[in-house]
């Protein structure tokens, strides 16, 4: 799909900020193997360990021209299936996607991408939809959008949200109001050293409903080209981090801990995460 440096997706609003407080921490066990096939085929084994519970699945990625299809089966049998479509018309993506045996969880999703604006919707496979549509409208510098779900069958919006991103060389602040306006968050991504990846961000929400406030800070940093470091704390007192290494090209070992700073006699959640790719 060519790229379009536009305002891209709703979803995209406030992303960068979570992506540094919460991507890549792991409190479970986890091994990912991804192997390449002559014929272009991209296998992909995951398990994870949750206490006692184990849990695997098994992906395969073929592509073809403009459409790639996305096969992943899991320990409880149920089949993900994903085709994407890539430029069926300028800018535009269609993605179909389903899960067997469940026979009402087919879903087409359209997006169009364009210099000044970002859209998305989607609609089930079922006799009374879900319809769900979101749209942003902007620049580089500054994005307003607003994500809406449809319940065909009680006629009923289940989701009002809207969102505003405000963006410069260096620094990202979002505000969404969410939940049919009974919650407000608030985020904030600064980029402190583009040379060594540094970084600090916060997500700070509150509920109007249940007056309770949430502020999460964190930062990351790379220590040198293939080792970083990352840290978060919120305002519960539970701290975490992060060491990840990439020990060949495309290669992770990631090691996290979680520690309530509140309740320092409880063990600290660890966990290790190794992802092995051609």
């Amino acid at each position: 799909m060519v790229y379009v440096k536009g305002p891209g997706l709703y979803s995209d609003i406030g992303k960068k900020a979570r992506d540094l407080l919460y991507r890549d921490y792991q409190g479970d066990r986890k091994f990912t193997l991804s192997t390449l096939t002559s014929n272009g085929v991209a296998i992909t084994s995951s398990g994870i360990q949750k206490g006692d519970l184990f849990l695997a699945d098994i992906s395969t990625i073929l592509k073809n021209k403009n459409i790639t299809t996305d096969v992943k089966v899991d320990t409880s049998s149920n089949v993900f299936t994903t085709v994407t479509v890539d430029e069926p018309a300028p800018g535009v993506k269609a993605i179909f996607s389903f899960v067997a045996p469940d026979q009402k969880s087919g879903k087409v999703e359209l997006q169009y991408l364009h210099e000044y604006a970002g859209i998305s919707t989607s609609l089930g496979f079922t006799a009374k939809p879900t319809v769900n549509f979101s749209g942003v409208a902007g620049n580089h510098q500054a994005t307003v959008g607003t994500d809406i779900s449809f319940d065909t069958a009680t006629g009923n919006f289940t989701k009002l949200n809207a969102g505003i991103s405000l963006i410069t060389t260096d620094l990202i602040a979002s505000l969404t109001v969410n939940d049919k306006g009974q919650s407000v968050t608030a985020s904030y991504f600064h980029t402190v050293s583009p040379l060594t990846n540094t970084a600090v961000g916060a997500v700070f929400t509150h509920g109007f409903s249940s007056n309770e406030n949430t502020l999460t800070f964190g930062a990351h940093h790379m220590m040198d080209p293939t080792t970083g470091v990352k840290a978060r704390v919120n305002n519960y007192g539970k701290a975490s981090a992060l060491l990840q290494h990439e020990w060949r090209p495309k290669s992770l070992v990631t090691i996290s801990g979680e520690v309530d700073t509140r309740a320092i006699e409880k063990s600290a959640k660890i966990g290790l995460a190794v992802a092995i790719r051609p």
